[in-house]
């Protein structure tokens, strides 16, 4: 990993790569999002409504693993100072916002006609809406500094604190009685069938992918701010 700390280094990896993540993502998401809607069959229960799956579930995955980045990319800094860390920090945050907004969005316009409901306060919609919240107050906590380097670190503390979260999310339609359906794919296998299953996974890589790029290019821009206001300093200084 420390390899990779020097910001010159990771920037000639992360131009490609971003580049990379984002045309293949993006090609990917479109197979993907076109043969779940158009191609694979509608539910037996859910109808067309079931057709959501193929962008709230993966936003879901995402959100949930993109917390994690956070976490790590937080003990990171706070641990091994990792010169790149927070700026990982601070590129996974919005990101993982936006993903969070898109997943409780798109479950209240699946839960509608499946429900009857835009939104039950049941455990797993209330710890996602949670998931949303913590990934603002790590935004709105590394923005209310005028050091970067403390505001990094308090933000890499609520970070750490929010993983409490990713657990509840996962076993909350186990733990409480809730709306929500259990987890259809597992390490033992997935209930899901094939004509379902296999669009839905491309969508996640796809859309996955996609998620990485937005990282890279937000770290690829913050890592040139500060450049630019090291040199600002310099020159304020001379």
């Amino acid at each position: 990993m420390h390899r990779f700390a020097n910001p010159a280094r990771f920037l000639r990896l992360a131009r490609p790569a971003s580049a990379v993540c984002f045309w293949g993502g993006l090609l990917i998401a479109a197979i993907g999002l076109y043969w779940g809607v158009f191609a694979a069959p509608a539910d037996y229960l859910q109808g067309e409504s079931v057709r959501m799956l193929y962008i709230h579930v993966p936003t879901a995955w995402l959100s949930m693993s993109g917390y994690a980045g956070l976490a790590i990319a937080g003990f990171s800094a706070l641990v091994w100072r990792h010169p790149l860390a927070d700026v990982a920090l601070l590129a996974l945050a919005p990101v993982g916002a936006v993903f969070s907004a898109v997943c409780l969005i798109t479950g209240s316009i699946w839960g509608r006609p499946t429900w009857g409901t835009w939104w039950v306060w049941d455990g797993r919609l209330t710890s996602m809406l949670v998931l949303f919240f913590l990934y603002l107050g790590v935004i709105a906590l590394a923005r209310s500094y005028d050091e970067p380097g403390r505001g990094a670190k308090m933000a890499s503390i609520l970070a750490l604190l929010g993983l409490v979260n990713l657990p509840i999310i996962k076993f909350s339609v186990e733990w409480w009685n809730t709306l929500h359906q259990p987890a259809s794919i597992t390490l033992s296998g997935s209930s899901i069938d094939g004509s379902m299953l296999w669009p839905l996974l491309t969508s996640a890589l796809g859309i996955g992918l996609l998620m990485a790029s937005a990282v890279l290019m937000r770290m690829r821009a913050l890592i040139a701010e500060r450049k630019v206001s090291a040199r600002l300093a310099r020159l304020a200084a001379a």
